[in-house]
């Protein structure tokens, strides 16, 4: 449910409370709150809130090296003083055990520009609201309050009166519709309107009512879209200062304005900046061409986020702090206490964990399996570090045979639903547990929904053809008509050619050894596998241009909060481009009206309405229960991702001088990895 939450101006706040609010505030942490009562949300205040509940005023400070690190921003001018710099409303921040002292760089690690770079996008992210890290509760970041109808159609979102972009513009409810009717709706940045932002097949209306409130009304109830805002990578703002002078329906002159700066319009210019994606800076216009942004004098868009790029290349990218930050401390600092973050590209797992081993990593969770946590723990003095486990979600990895493969002969033997049976009972679900997951799993099949966060899958769907049994699944392939002619232990197909899966993964998807078991447990039956190993982008341009035989990855976005709002786990491709399914040219075949792609069978063409109810009533409720229920049958009856072991936990990582770190709740990509956790409250101790 969401809670409503009540604004108050700064001036009418100072007016109401001047009586009681006469002392300097206690620096209140998470585990010694100095007397002051809880407020509305877990662990954070609004600033009057704050000031009533202690009984005081409070005085704000900044990094006083912060005028060095907005020199390094391009295009950003001499600071104002901090009070002109927040917002009139900053959200006040407990920090988990210690009040933070600046200084210092977390140090990171991703395989590329766009492989496994969200573990530190989430450090410094942002959004309307986040979840708590109880994982339970909706509160206010960017918004600072929010309120329904009762038919869940509109919602109306305050903003923080006196907020601005890292350069210091305004940021208002015009770059949330800036956003959203001229990036979204626009046909020549999205040539179609992006599926995540439809609803019921339509798009929402967004409207800035004022400078501080903007009204996003559904052409369907839309329950769950607050819970994507709290978790989701896309930011629905953008800043219509800057990007509005490449929008024509915005500047008459903008494809001239564009070319004055090389770019063949508008529209190219804006994809420069953002890439068509809301990771508006990966990979960042640095990196692209950093004398072009350099002649227009940005290196990337202006951010609401804690750090900004300010340089990127072939090697990383590094960050420093927005001086215009609109989180505090209780103790009145300008957070983040950590003022830059250097991200360097390391593809080579050994070459990573020698650099955590080193002491090199302040913070690593993404693509840190258990199959390195004896390695890690071994040497956790030699590097002064601490790895710890987390529950995870959405870990069961997934083998998912493509239903419309480009060759006729391999698309029918995947559609056979003895064969899916078959793959499935071959593979050794004890034993990678014990491998691969040093024992800590469940063997599981694949389901659409995270199960520690709904309550609709039962066992049955859980242990359906979940045991070892080589003997069946040979005999199954057998009744396919399936023969080993030639006695060379691979049976061919129906045209005569030995039955080969080309098995290509990404070890960013699910670890390397998995693969190398369900190679061997497949040959074992006579389904010969060719493994190849590639990066996360070559998986995917092949996963969703339907080159490849079977999908492996991570059931990312399946936990309650992002089922609760989009159905694309659900649905064909039963997955996005970053974690693609299979079945497109049955998505194709939905797109079209029929005109291209492949028809899909009666049980799939049920998903899509299925899908659309689920997320149109409220979540939890016997309704979605029911719903979900059924669209949980139709997945497991079709075994559309056969799955292997799930309730694991995985290793995190941080170097011992980073504070205020919790222990995690979850280490999940559906939860935004670090945002719950209020990274920006980290600080580095001398």
């Amino acid at each position: 449910m969401t809670k409503l939450h009540l604004r108050l101006t700064a001036g009418a706040a100072m007016a109401c409370f001047a009586s009681a609010a006469s002392a300097a505030c206690p620096p209140a942490t998470v585990a010694d709150m100095q007397g002051v009562a809880a407020g509305a949300y877990p662990q954070q205040f609004e600033l009057a809130e704050f000031e009533k509940l202690a009984s005081c005023d409070l005085a704000f400070t900044a990094n006083p090296k912060i005028a060095a690190f907005n020199a390094k921003i391009l295009g950003n001018g001499a600071l104002p003083a901090l009070r002109e710099r927040l917002p009139a409303e900053p959200l006040v921040v407990a920090p988990y055990a210690a009040i933070g002292a600046y200084g210092g760089v977390i140090t990171g690690l991703s395989k590329g520009t766009e492989s496994g770079t969200s573990d530190l996008l989430s450090v410094r992210h942002v959004n309307f609201a986040r979840y708590a890290d109880d994982l339970q509760t909706v509160v206010p970041n960017v918004a600072d309050g929010w309120s329904w109808n009762a038919e869940f159609t509109e919602l109306t979102i305050t903003l923080r009166k006196g907020h601005k972009w890292s350069d210091g513009a305004p940021f208002t409810a015009d770059d949330v519709a800036f956003w959203h009717n001229h990036l979204i709706l626009n046909p020549d940045v999205y040539e179609k309107t992006p599926e995540r932002w439809l609803f019921a097949g339509k798009p929402a209306t967004v409207e800035a009512v004022d400078a501080e409130t903007v009204k996003f009304t559904f052409p369907a109830p839309t329950p769950g879209i607050l819970n994507r805002f709290a978790v989701d990578y896309g930011q629905p703002f953008q800043p219509k200062h800057f990007l509005g002078q490449f929008v024509k329906a915005i500047n008459p002159d903008a494809d001239k304005v564009a070319q004055n700066h090389g770019f063949a319009n508008g529209a190219e210019a804006i994809d420069f900046y953002s890439g068509g994606s809301d990771w508006k800076d990966v990979p960042s216009p640095l990196l692209k061409d950093a004398e072009k942004a350099s002649k227009i004098g940005r290196a990337v868009v202006p951010t609401l986020e804690s750090h900004i790029v300010v340089d990127e290349s072939a090697e990383g990218r590094k960050l420093v702090a927005n001086p215009y930050f609109h989180m505090v401390d209780t103790a009145g600092q300008q957070l983040p206490y950590i003022p830059e973050i250097v991200e360097t590209y390391v593809g080579d797992k050994e070459v990573q964990n020698l650099k955590i081993m080193n002491g090199e990593v302040i913070w690593k969770q993404q693509a840190i399996f258990l199959e390195d946590f004896p390695l890690l723990k071994e040497n956790e003095g030699k590097g002064g570090y601490t790895v710890s486990f987390a529950p995870t979600f959405g870990e069961n990895v997934f083998y998912s045979f493509n239903r419309t493969h480009k060759d006729p002969v391999l698309r029918k033997v995947f559609n056979d639903l003895r064969f899916n049976r078959a793959m499935s009972l071959a593979i050794n679900r004890d034993e990678i547990n014990e491998i691969v997951y040093l024992g800590q799993g469940k063997p599981m099949q694949g389901v659409p929904a995270e199960v520690k966060t709904v309550s609709f899958v039962e066992d049955s769907h859980l242990t359906k053809d979940i045991e070892h049994d080589p003997a069946t699944a040979k005999k199954l392939l057998a009744e396919m008509g399936l023969k080993d002619s030639n006695g060379d232990g691979t049976l061919e197909l129906p045209d005569g050619r030995p039955f080969v899966v080309r098995l290509v993964y990404s070890s960013q998807g699910a670890p390397v050894k998995m693969q190398e078991l369900v190679r061997d447990y497949w040959s074992e039956v006579g389904v010969r596998v060719d493994l190849k190993e590639v990066t996360s982008d070559e998986y995917r341009a092949g996963g969703n241009n339907n080159e490849l035989d079977v999908t492996v990855w991570k059931y990312d976005g399946n936990a309650g909060p992002t089922i609760s709002q989009d159905i694309t786990v659900f649905v064909p491709p039963f997955g996005d481009f970053f974690n693609p399914g299979t079945g497109f040219a049955w998505a194709s075949w939905k797109k079209t009206g029929g005109k291209e792609g492949i028809e899909p069978p009666a049980d799939i063409k049920k998903l899509w309405d299925l899908g659309q109810k689920f997320i149109q009533v409220e979540f939890g409720s016997d309704e979605s229960n029911s719903i979900g229920r059924e669209i949980t049958d139709i997945h497991v009856d079709n075994m559309l991702k056969i799955g292997t072991v799930g309730d694991i936990v995985a290793p995190f990582m941080y170097r011992n001088d980073l504070k205020n770190v919790q222990p995690l709740t979850a280490k999940t990509y559906d939860f935004y990895w670090a945002y719950p956790y209020r990274p920006q409250q980290w600080f580095l101790a001398k």
